[in-house]
């Protein structure tokens, strides 16, 4: 088996990271890399990879539906509104990540999320410009290249264009986790029996305008 490449229980071959958890598994397998368009699924995977920074993922991902039930199932429109009392009760409950930065910051990201989409149309419409350019990308990837890539041009734009606009937690490396997950490239590895039915998604997938 080629490096970073493991064979599952089902005689798939998948990247290394999901291991055998099969949460993880199902995450890497119906999700990591599909292109994303709506607004609600971007603005929680930007705000759940700000929880992730210092952890791992599988941390958060276990704890999604804790995340989901707190913070209204992020529609932004509810999440902008959100106060004190809030603020409060998501730091009393154990079942997500107690971090009263990080949950503050997803209020205020909820309230520059507004301002965007005034701005662009939509969230999805702003992020996708970010893209990288199919030139731009490595022509192959094993488990050193994609560990090697940390950041990128277009995450360090797309970081820099939020914080501009007040948006927190939104590093480089944070985003370009978040450009990963919702499709904008295809991180896979060659060799993983779900990289062609990411590619085949993202050819599919209609850029929002």
């Amino acid at each position: 088996m080629p490096d970073g490449l493991i064979e599952g229980a089902d005689g798939l071959t998948r990247c290394w990271w999901p291991g055998t958890d099969p949460l993880y598994v199902a995450y890497h397998d119906t999700e990591w890399g599909r292109p994303v368009g709506d607004d609600r699924t971007l603005f929680e995977k930007i705000c759940l990879e700000g929880f992730q920074s210092g952890l791992s993922w599988i941390t958060i991902l276990s704890k999604r539906e804790n995340f989901r039930r707190i913070f209204a199932n992020f529609e932004i429109e509810e999440v902008a509104r959100f106060g004190e009392r809030e603020v409060e009760a998501a730091l009393a409950d154990a079942g997500i990540v107690r971090h009263a930065g990080k949950i503050r910051s997803v209020i205020n990201n909820a309230q520059r999320a507004r301002a965007l989409q005034d701005e662009a149309g939509s969230i999805a419409a702003f992020v996708w410009r970010f893209e990288p350019e199919p030139e731009t990308r490595p022509t192959t990837f094993d488990k050193a290249t994609l560990c090697a890539i940390a950041s990128s041009p277009q995450s360090n734009a797309l970081s820099t264009a939020l914080r501009k606009r007040g948006w927190s937690f939104v590093g480089p490396t944070t985003v370009y986790a978040f450009m990963q997950a919702m499709g904008l490239v295809n991180d896979h590895l060659d060799g993983c029996a779900f990289r062609g039915e990411v590619e085949a998604a993202r050819a599919a997938f209609v850029r929002p305008r």
